[in-house]
């Protein structure tokens, strides 16, 4: 049963927007997204955001230079403006520091490429392959200062076939992304009534 308020989501984005587009076409009973920023100009994503009738703001990391407090004090007034409840990362390439993390704990989630606590940060195709794993996956977790360490929300795995390159696998498990990360989105928001 849907919850009486949906909870306004903020996605945060990079680059192509293919999570933000799972997100946007999952049914969207529990949430709803009401915003969508991207830290580089031109990000695919923002197209898509627009398509589907979300507002968009572009707010370039590279415009604060070296002060990446700054940069995210700016991404937090304009989530606070809107009265966003839940900041989604769907792609978004920065590390958050404390600041940001602490300000929008417990309802800040994000999803990572692989299967933690396997493989945080980046290359984890490559990695994955090179340990000679045989299933890999993705995991959609709240983010807590520590990189790609917080609670899990939900994983789903795959096997990992002969002659899987870092890019073949890379597209298998970005299908799974799009099937996993709603579902988690709506756990959250349940949970945050």
């Amino acid at each position: 049963m849907p919850i009486a308020t949906r909870r306004r989501v903020a996605v945060l984005i990079s680059g192509r927007g293919s999570n933000l587009r799972a997100l946007l076409e999952a049914k969207q009973d529990d949430y709803e997204i009401a915003l969508v920023i991207s830290n580089r100009p031109g990000a695919g994503g923002i197209e898509i955001a627009r398509a589907a009738g979300v507002e968009t703001l572009t707010i370039d990391h590279k415009s604060y230079g070296k002060n990446r407090e700054a940069f995210e004090r700016a991404m937090d007034a304009a989530l606070r403006e809107r009265n966003i409840e839940i900041v989604a990362l769907a792609g978004f390439m920065r590390v958050l520091t404390p600041y940001f993390v602490r300000a929008w704990e417990g309802k800040l989630i994000n999803i990572h490429p692989s299967l933690l606590p396997k493989y945080p940060g980046v290359d984890t195709h490559a990695r994955a392959l090179a340990a000679g794993d045989v299933m890999h996956g993705c995991t959609v977790h709240l983010v807590v200062e520590e990189v790609d360490a917080g609670e899990f929300l939900g994983q789903a795995r795959l096997a990992i076939l002969p002659g899987d390159t870092p890019e073949t696998l890379a597209a298998r498990v970005l299908e799974l992304e799009h099937s996993l990360y709603p579902p988690c989105l709506v756990r959250l928001a349940f949970s945050l009534r």
